[in-house]
């Protein structure tokens, strides 16, 4: 059974940071690309920055310089190190692994408030 279980979320005040992880269970976490998604309410899912099996990343141009993901494959999780936190950052994040299928974490909320 695969399972993709995200912490790390919370409450911030704007110019703060978190980090966000997301440990998978039941796949062969090194094959996989790694992808942290956010959906704010009312709108659509957006991709956030992904990583590679390879290591390679990519990052929305919103987040970019903010944001840092990155993978332990001894530990078979994904990290989105958030830094410079602003209000428009609040949304449920969620992580995805893809290789021939697509898994999905059940979210974790962060919101950056003053």
């Amino acid at each position: 059974q695969v399972q993709l279980v995200e912490s790390g979320g919370g409450l911030v005040q704007p110019g703060g940071s978190l980090r966000l992880s997301c440990t998978a269970s039941g796949i062969i976490f090194k094959k996989y690309i790694m992808t942290w998604y956010r959906q704010a309410p009312g709108k659509q899912r957006e991709d956030v920055a992904k990583i590679f099996s390879g290591g390679n990343t990519n990052y929305a141009d919103s987040v970019k310089g903010r944001f840092t993901i990155s993978r332990d494959n001894a530990k078979n999780t994904v990290y989105l190190e958030m830094n410079s936190l602003k209000p428009e950052d609040t949304a449920v994040y969620y992580c995805n692994a893809l290789f021939l299928q697509s898994y999905w974490g059940q979210g974790t909320q962060v919101t950056v408030s003053s």
